[in-house]
């Protein structure tokens, strides 16, 4: 027995879904508060989403893994991300003898009464955990985003997401189609376009950089998002904000052409995709024997629908917090409830810092209940 299994019964003071990066920051800094809590996280071993990443995106390639409180992160070197960083989270929850409970799947969060209950399952069944307040931070991972088109269904060949790419080897021989015009895109093509045919589509057309995301664009960044959250939108992309640069393991496909873009089709067909008005000179139909949808991903909340959380215009509103885009985790429909890994937090550095915002806005609100 774990020695955190006692409280399962108990009413806790604060409960924590999801163990990555922003939820392992949450638990750091609710233990260091003194706050007793539980983490409750779907996989069966820790890692969050970084162990189903591609195999041969290395931690050279990775845009940055932040530091988690009290724990720099792993160095760049040419070892697989999916295998250093879960390494990483799980030597962490073992030396911050964090209580993690896994693995458990979060089905729904009611309110009843002063309390929300927390309904789940794993091997042993359905369980429900009763907490004063909650910190979500289920990330987005799961939550793959596939835009719908006429004639998707009929698509004969291979339909892959981004979250279940296999490897470039995959793919030799097939003509591959990648729709989508953020990072993920752009590395996928770097692999692609030297074993096979490439065709790249986006919505609007990419915005290139070539000079060092500074902090200052960082910063430009997150307020951008943390803008439509406090207006109660859902989170977006900024890529808009923080453009695309080709690394150097990219150049070879960009010598290939494999960077140079159509906008999207109208329509998909068997074996092959279909523009009704294509730009002058290029082809009303290309065929194509998988496509690749690089589209992103949608915040993994739909377990928190009966709180009703959404406002009118689909996204959660968070509390703002002036000076602090990154510290904007609180619901404002229910104060009871952070969020973060959502819109302005979501990566691994906004991730760390939200979890010690959260952790605080916690605190403060048992406040009362702890004098």
């Amino acid at each position: 027995m774990e020695p955190h299994d006692a409280l399962l019964d108990s009413p806790l003071d604060s409960l924590v879904i999801g163990a990555g990066q922003a939820g392992l920051a949450a638990s750091f800094h609710l233990a260091r508060l003194g706050i007793a809590h539980l983490v409750l996280d779907s996989a069966p071993a820790p890692g969050g989403a970084w162990q189903h990443r591609w195999e041969s995106l290395t931690m050279q390639d990775v845009h940055g893994v932040a530091d988690l409180p009290d724990a720099p992160a792993p160095p760049r070197s040419p070892l697989p991300a999916r295998e250093v960083v879960p390494a990483y989270f799980a030597d962490y929850e073992r030396r911050h003898a964090l209580p993690v409970v896994r693995p458990v799947r979060v089905d729904r969060v009611e309110s009843e009464g002063e309390l929300l209950v927390v309904r789940g399952h794993g091997p042993a069944g359905e369980r429900s955990w009763r907490t004063r307040t909650l910190v979500n931070a289920t990330g987005t991972w799961t939550r793959p985003f596939v835009p719908f088109y006429p004639g998707i269904a009929s698509f004969a060949g291979e339909q892959l997401h981004t979250a279940h790419y296999p490897g470039a080897e995959h793919f030799r021989g097939t003509r591959v189609l990648v729709v989508g015009g953020g990072a993920s895109a752009v590395q996928l093509l770097g692999e692609l376009a030297p074993v096979t045919d490439t065709l790249w589509v986006t919505r609007r057309p990419p915005v290139w950089r070539d000079d060092d995301f500074d902090a200052e664009a960082g910063l430009a960044a997150v307020t951008h998002v943390e803008e439509r959250v406090r207006q109660g939108l859902p989170p977006t992309s900024v890529v808009g904000v923080t453009g695309l640069a080709l690394r150097p393991q990219e150049q070879r496909a960009a010598r290939l052409g494999a960077y140079r873009r159509r906008p999207m089709f109208t329509s998909i067909e068997p074996w092959g995709v279909r523009w009704e008005d294509p730009p002058p000179g290029a082809p009303a139909r290309e065929e194509v024997g998988a496509i690749l949808w690089a589209t992103g991903f949608r915040a993994a909340v739909d377990h928190l629908a009966p709180l009703g959380l959404r406002t009118p215009q689909g996204g959660i509103q968070l509390v703002h917090v002036p000076g602090n885009v990154q510290g904007a985790t609180t619901a404002v429909r229910d104060p009871r409830v952070q969020l973060v890994g959502y819109g302005p937090s979501a990566s691994t550095i906004g991730a760390s810092r939200a979890g010690r915002a959260a952790a605080s806005a916690v605190r403060r609100r048992l406040a009362p209940a702890l004098a």
